[in-house]
């Protein structure tokens, strides 16, 4: 299986689902409007998936209305991020398939990694900030200062010693919460295993008829 058999399918596949989406973009009224609202819904839904699996015993405790007005900043905010990295993804796939090269198109794809990467900050911004916000709202500040080092040294305990019990669940819950700005990035990944397995598997066909 050579190289040279796989890029032009996976360029003519990605190609495909780009034009899919201008057709879709070109037939829907509203169309950026219904992106970002699809979002706020992705984000509110993957929210409450995560705090029910993860902390049933804070969406159902005492801070549950806290938890329950968080879930609209997280929503919008949320959005906010992952309708900008569609974007960012959109024109970067239509530089890709410009180019010529190999590394330049793998490189030029590979730029939704580092919007991954991003979207695990994000996180630990929007919970801080949204929780920050709703204690403002309900009249019982809290420090902005505090809340972000708060869910820093989750992350960073997640880092140090990730077989945890407790940091378990708090990476089972970030990763769910970055899911929706991971979609890019797992399309391209679907998009090149699928492209390798179809080349893998015409060679073998091609192999046996020889035989």
């Amino acid at each position: 299986m050579r190289l040279n058999h796989v890029m032009p399918l996976w360029r003519s596949r990605l190609s495909d689902l780009l034009v899919a989406l201008e057709e879709r973009k070109r037939r829907t009224r509203h169309f950026y409007l219904k992106v970002f609202l699809f979002f706020i819904a992705l984000n509110v839904v993957c929210y409450w998936i995560a705090m029910i699996s993860a902390f049933p015993d804070v969406a159902f405790g005492p801070e549950r209305g806290h938890y329950f007005w968080v879930q609209i900043p997280v929503g919008v905010l949320g959005a906010v991020f992952d309708a900008l990295s569609l974007f960012v993804t959109l024109y970067m796939v239509r530089r890709a398939l410009t180019t010529t090269s190999h590394v330049s198109y793998v490189a030029h794809l590979s730029v939704d990694i580092a919007i991954a990467a991003l979207a695990t900050l994000w996180v630990l911004f929007v919970f801080s900030f949204s929780g920050w916000l709703v204690s403002m709202i309900a009249a019982n500040p809290e420090s902005l200062v505090d809340r972000g080092g708060a869910y820093q040294d989750r992350l960073v305990n997640a880092l140090r010693d990730p077989t945890g019990q407790e940091e378990l669940r708090n990476i089972y819950f970030g990763i769910l919460m970055g899911l929706s700005a991971m979609l890019p990035t797992l399309t391209h990944l679907y998009l090149s295993v699928h492209t390798v397995g179809t080349v893998a598997r015409r060679s073998a066909q091609a192999a046996a008829r020889l035989n």
